[in-house]
């Protein structure tokens, strides 16, 4: 969509980004805090940021209840929401353009006068309680913590993450929220038609703010382990292997470094003729494997993630180490490459269709490290891939010799033993 972009900085620490969309008939907003759950004051009460990002949108100044204020808020259609991660907490909200105003003074409305009550904090209790024990049954919600864990990062497997919901007081709540809330540690996008007239009123919604100064919070990182061991976590009632394997690199990534892992994921696992996934399901291996890459500030990721039968997970795991090798050995034509381009040059136009897809391009990235993406570069970035950076980052990747499998399975631990060996000739000199 046509829109220009400004960041603004105010006096009390607040940063933004204003996305003006001339033509939209919607307004999207989004806040963050770094205010996850590796925020909380202590790991025994791990699940604090989490409750009381559930009780976000329950009572405040104005409002006595959740039930009232959510009716006030979606009158006339306005959604909302919020989400809980390791490092951050982030609110979010669309409307019609005719009450842009009205669902931006409830959302710091809500974020900055929340009045939490023992009576809201017994429930949220009990909701995350359910919604942490529903994880339990996804395969992927079991394994990857455990992977996080075997590489240092202190973080709680869902099991560990329930047993601290005991622990938990309406004070630690209240306290969460007055240290991690604060001026300094907001950050915001909004994107819709923003005039003149409205750009001054939403900066004076933020510099009048009823929330104390404090700091931005540094990203937590911890000392990377070397695991020595695949993960092994046996499920009776299963009848196939759910599996995920992380390369890490110790350092962060480049953008165009980024750009070129996302290439090779895309020639990997990307569309049904790619060359892992596209094999695999012509031969029956698997219904989907994933492939892809992240940064942290001191490390970098590269991660394969699917399913398999047992009859058909060596078979899986020889065509990735196999297509993986020929990486290696610098075997990606360019018109694989040119292919790729074209493809994702598609994707980026068609991913810019509406406002709030507009303003998550720019939050993933600035919420992160204060970044403001370029969105007219992006297909210049896009065509300057080269075959020789994909080689060059992939490399290094099986150089660092720093790799985890983890396995949840129905089947015997031997198998992930085996299936790990095989994974391991990556990195045989």
């Amino acid at each position: 969509m046509r829109h220009t972009v400004e960041e603004v900085r105010l006096k009390n620490g607040v940063r933004g980004l204003l996305v003006n969309v001339p033509d939209a008939t919607v307004m999207s907003f989004q806040f963050q805090f770094r205010a996850g759950s590796r925020f909380t004051k202590s790991p025994e009460i791990y699940e604090t940021a989490h409750i009381m990002e559930h009780m976000a949108f329950g009572a405040n100044a104005r409002f006595a209840s959740e039930h009232e204020f959510e009716a006030e808020f979606t009158k006339n259609g306005a959604y909302h929401n919020a989400s809980t991660s390791d490092m951050s907490m982030n609110y979010v909200a669309d409307c019609a353009d005719f009450e842009w105003d009205r669902i931006f003074e409830l959302q710091l409305l809500s974020i900055s006068q929340p009045r939490f009550n023992e009576f809201e904090f017994k429930a949220e209790k009990g909701n995350v309680r359910n919604e942490l024990t529903g994880y339990l049954n996804n395969n992927a919600r079991l394994l990857w913590p455990k992977i996080q864990q075997e590489f240092g990062e202190k973080v709680l497997t869902y099991e560990e993450r329930l047993k601290t919901i005991d622990n938990i007081t309406l004070d630690d709540i209240r306290e969460h929220h007055k240290r991690t809330h604060t001026t300094d540690n907001l950050r915001f996008v909004i994107a819709g038609k923003i005039t003149p007239t409205r750009r001054n009123k939403i900066l004076e919604g933020f510099e009048n703010l009823q929330l104390e100064r404090g700091e931005r919070f540094e990203i937590i990182t911890d000392p990377t382990k070397k695991p020595q061991a695949p993960i092994f976590i046996h499920r009776p009632d299963l009848k196939n292997i759910s599996f995920g394997i992380s390369l890490l690199l110790p350092r962060k990534l480049t953008t165009s470094e980024m750009d070129a892992m996302h290439a090779l994921n895309h020639i990997l696992t990307g569309t049904m003729h790619a060359r892992i996934l596209g094999q695999a399901r012509k031969r029956g291996l698997t219904y989907g494997v994933y492939s892809g890459a992240s940064r942290g500030p001191k490390d970098s990721s590269w991660d394969f993630e699917g399913q398999t039968n047992y009859s058909t997970a060596k078979e899986l795991f020889e065509l990735i180490v196999l297509e993986l090798k020929k990486v290696l050995n610098e075997e990606i034509t360019e018109k694989e490459l040119e292919a790729m381009k074209s493809y994702s040059l598609g994707s980026f136009q068609m991913g810019g269709q509406t406002v709030a897809s507009t303003a998550g391009f720019y939050a993933s990235r600035y919420f992160w490290d204060g970044h403001v993406r370029d969105y007219k570069a992006q297909p210049k970035f896009i065509k300057q891939i080269s075959r020789e950076q994909i080689f060059k980052v992939a490399k290094e990747f099986i150089d660092a010799n720093t790799w985890i499998l983890g396995a949840v399975s129905g089947g015997e631990e031997s198998q992930i033993q085996e299936l790990n060996q095989e994974f391991s000739k990556l990195f045989e000199k």
